[in-house]
């Protein structure tokens, strides 16, 4: 199914393109063979895929050369969406590192794929990196209607009291379209914490406020809003 899909991908790309020509007359995008085999990590085990070539001669108003470039299969996949998914979906429920092999096979089968505890540190450190971007992005120009506000809790203890707490802040735009702001660890719902959230979206270019401001009976979010 996964050969198919890519091999109707191939063709409706080369069926979109089957009219620009060269001044020979030649197609300008074309199959160029099959990229040499490779592995890909799912849920049903290894599978190995041979990708068709393109071949794009065309080239943009700024000299670039243009390149077909597969949504279902891109050059550098080497796991599925599932097994990519799993993966984060363990680590946050408390599996050590050392035992993702051992729970990806109970998971998936014997066939399934081992992942060394340093490819899970290193994966760690990725969406650590990624997070850190987007908690950094800019919200210069971005329009709020309305914001909706929520802590979601967890058994998750530093101390003896202290109980970790997920900020979360979600907002509609003009358009209706629903976009996650901020997902910010704090204490409890403390005003403190989310005084520290929203002062971070006003640093970041959110200097319009919204009309509406939803959220529960936690104390602290009102508190942090108040003048």
């Amino acid at each position: 199914m996964l050969s198919q899909a890519i091999e109707a991908e191939v063709a409706d790309y080369l069926a979109r393109y089957s009219a620009e020509v060269d001044d020979q007359g030649r197609r300008l995008v074309v199959r160029n063979g099959v990229a040499p085999e490779r592995e890909i990590q799912t849920p049903l085990g290894q599978l190995k895929v041979r990708q068709p070539r393109v071949n794009d001669k065309r080239v943009d108003a700024s000299g670039t050369r243009q390149r077909f470039t597969s949504a279902i299969l891109p050059p550098y996949l080497r796991r599925t969406k599932a097994i990519e998914e799993l993966i984060p979906w363990l680590y946050l429920k408390g599996i050590s590192t050392g035992d993702f092999s051992d729970a990806l096979t109970a998971l998936l089968g014997k066939d399934a794929p081992g992942l060394s505890a340093s490819t899970v540190g290193r994966l760690k450190e990725s969406w650590q990196q990624d997070y850190d971007l987007w908690c950094k992005r800019r919200l210069v120009g971005r329009r709020y209607v309305y914001i909706w506000a929520d802590g979601i809790h967890s058994n998750i203890r530093l101390g003896e009291d202290d109980r970790v707490c997920m900020l979360v802040v979600m907002g509609a735009t003009v358009d209706g379209t629903k976009e996650l702001i901020a997902v910010e660890s704090g204490y409890r719902e403390s005003t403190i914490s989310w005084k520290s959230v929203l002062l971070g979206l006003r640093d970041r270019g959110m200097d319009v406020a919204p009309e509406l401001a939803t959220g529960d009976g936690a104390l602290g979010f009102w508190a942090a809003i108040s003048p």
